[in-house]
């Protein structure tokens, strides 16, 4: 059997609005980001607790080993967001419109993604646990050398995700919309797929092995 991940359950606080930028080392707690344009503003370093950023433009935002903690990013979209090294506990995602984002060795805990579509997303060496992508659209997503336990993919698709030098425990495969995997199939150890996705992934699996089919 597989273990399930254990979901988020973010309650925010009654938010005061804020209407100002980033700062390094900056520490936001109880505040709401609404329609901020926040394009290459830099922030690393920074903590939000108990925030929310609903509709906000992150062109090029650096959030380096920024910490979110029982926040909510609802509506966020831009390319090239830099949360390299962040933390995530928590905290929901929500209808995000992303590409480019950088999440390499970042460290995902109780972590929904609902909904929307990010492409090449960098999670490289970072580390998930208890995280759902749910409802959403992962394309050309980067997994390599990441660790991932008790994670879910549900009615998400997957469109030429990278696995390689991953490792997984409890990670469930069952319930995605699509499934295309374009490296990294031999470490799928440690996750659970459908006799459907079986059959889907058998060429890689195939080839993995050597072994070639001829009719």
């Amino acid at each position: 059997m597989v273990v399930a991940a254990r979901r988020s359950e973010v309650v925010l606080p009654v938010l005061r609005p804020y209407g100002g930028g980033l700062e390094p080392d900056g520490d936001y707690d109880g505040l709401e980001f609404a329609d901020a344009d926040l394009s290459g503003e830099e922030g690393h370093g920074a903590t939000f607790m108990d925030c929310a950023l609903r509709r906000c433009v992150l062109d090029e935002t650096t959030l380096v080993r920024s910490r979110f903690v029982d926040s909510v990013l609802e509506g966020v979209r831009g390319v090239g967001t830099d949360l390299a090294g962040a933390l995530l506990r928590d905290v929901e995602v929500r209808d995000a419109r992303l590409g480019g984002t950088q999440l390499h060795g970042a460290v995902l805990e109780r972590v929904l993604v609902r909904g929307g579509k990010i492409d090449y997303l960098n999670l490289r060496k970072s580390r998930l646990t208890d995280v759902v992508f749910e409802g959403c659209v992962l394309a050309e997503a980067d997994f390599a050398g990441a660790e991932l336990r008790r994670v879910e993919f549900r009615d998400c698709t997957l469109r030429r995700a990278d696995f390689t030098a991953a490792r997984m425990a409890d990670v469930d495969l069952r319930e995605a919309a699509e499934l295309d995997i374009a490296r990294g199939v031999d470490r799928l150890a440690g996750a659970v797929i459908s006799p459907v996705q079986l059959v889907q992934l058998a060429p890689l699996f195939a080839a993995q092995l050597g072994v070639r089919v001829e009719a």
